[in-house]
């Protein structure tokens, strides 16, 4: 027993005297230190994001209606934006990216932004930055939403549906495709810059408030041209210089992946404009100004989930298959079936990102010239793709349908016919963009 003891006694000491040696090796370890250079990339990628949605999509959008409603659409992405904004900062970014091990949300661990601080990083850049690149891509998924129901839709109603859309689609769909734990990014799905997340997930909530609120007063036969092409390639030329923080900024650094994605975001888009221009004119005999910026958007649509893993002929391809899908639904399909998405959100946001998320499962394969290594499966990966999207799509459909109902029963969704014909502008505003 005391030769025991003796060992005992002599291991306490020795291990005492070993504890300086391993504080100081601990205090060496190489701790969380801020990349300058990437810090300063994803401020700047913030900033393009932010400017996508204004002044981008508020002149993108507001071009693109009649004149008496343009301030309508200009306060909807406004007010719209600074919402969600608030709401990723006090619930949203915590149901998101909250550290929970759940398959389909955060937590609450980071509501009101608990934890986070100046000290607090996110991989190289400080948590603050990347909570607010994820808060510019929350704003503008949401905005993308009201151009299904413009011209028609109450403004009050359409704040509302944003509110729980967000608390119940968005925040949700992000954690699941992009958090590690989430239900989507457990199967392997690919979503760079968010084909899934903000495309899809818009297009779909667009497509059901289109079909719940039922077509503008006139659709098919009044006159609904555009009220000023160029405030519309304004606006989308404002979002596809933005894009390149949308796209390049999804990679979280400044490195190879943020250099490939800027190169897609050229490539892609340019093939989709050559592509709508190119049927129009084989089709109709006139190429037009509306066609080239809708064939721009479908474009950076289709590339955006892919904008990190394919390669610039991929993204070609992707750009022109893309723009092809959205110009046959556009001019075929959604004028078949008679429905209003009145700027045709679903037809080019969903068309284009659903051809994306897909083709991204292809084209990722490195004798495709992606980024996939030697064991790259095309073919189950593109299964996982299709999962991925139909997993967004019946969730995003079944929880709008669910809200936008509910919201016409408790306070009616629809301006009245009057209203809708004098212009939103001044009967829910109280003012005209233009006096003369």
């Amino acid at each position: 027993m005391n030769q025991a003891w003796k060992y005992i006694v002599i291991g306490g000491a020795a291990a005492c005297m070993a504890l300086p040696a391993m504080a100081q090796e601990v205090a060496e370890l190489p701790a969380a230190v801020v990349d300058k250079g990437d810090t300063a990339w994803m401020l700047t990628a913030t900033v393009l994001v932010m400017a996508m949605i204004l002044p981008g999509v508020a002149l993108f959008y507001g071009g693109l209606v009649r004149a008496r409603n343009m301030l309508s659409v200009l306060m909807q992405t406004t007010a719209i934006a600074a919402m969600i904004m608030v709401l990723w900062l006090v619930l949203g970014y915590s149901m998101a990216f909250g550290g929970s091990d759940s398959l389909f949300w955060g937590g609450f661990a980071k509501a009101f932004l608990s934890g986070v601080g100046v000290d607090s990083m996110s991989g190289t850049i400080p948590e603050y930055v990347f909570v607010s690149f994820q808060m510019t891509f929350a704003a503008i998924t949401a905005v993308l939403i009201i151009g299904g129901l413009v011209e028609r839709v109450k403004f009050g109603a359409m704040l509302l549906f944003c509110l729980f859309w967000a608390l119940l689609c968005y925040f949700p769909i992000a954690h699941m495709v992009w958090d590690e734990a989430g239900l989507i990014a457990t199967w392997g799905a690919l979503d760079f810059a968010g084909g899934t997340v903000v495309h899809i997930n818009a297009a779909v909530a667009a497509l059901v408030g289109a079909l719940v609120l039922g077509p503008r007063t006139g659709y098919m036969k009044e006159m609904m041209a555009p009220h000023s092409l160029p405030l519309t390639l304004l606006g989308g030329a404002l979002l596809w210089v933005g894009w390149f923080g949308f796209n390049a900024g999804s990679a979280l650094e400044a490195g190879p992946d943020a250099a490939l994605a800027m190169i897609n975001t050229f490539a892609a888009p340019a093939a989709a404009i050559l592509t709508w221009a190119g049927l129009e004119a084989a089709l109709r005999g006139k190429a037009s100004l509306l066609g080239g910026v809708s064939g721009m958007i479908a474009g950076l649509v289709a590339i955006t989930p892919a904008a990190g893993t394919v390669g610039p002929m991929g993204a070609l391809v992707l750009g022109a298959l893309g723009s092809a899908g959205a110009y046959y639904f556009v001019t075929v399909v959604k004028i078949r079936m008679g429905y209003d998405d009145s700027l045709d959100v679903f037809g080019i946001h969903g068309v284009a990102g659903i051809i994306g998320a897909v083709g991204t499962g292809i084209f990722t394969a490195s004798s495709l010239g992606g980024v996939g290594d030697a064991d790259y499966a095309i073919w189950s990966q593109t299964m996982i793709q299709i999962m991925g999207v139909a997993v967004t799509i019946v969730w995003v459909a079944v929880v709008s349908w669910i809200i936008f109902k509910v919201l016409d029963v408790a306070i009616g969704l629809r301006v009245s016919a009057d209203d809708e014909r004098q212009g939103l502008d001044i009967t829910t505003h109280g003012e005209r963009a233009y006096h003369s």
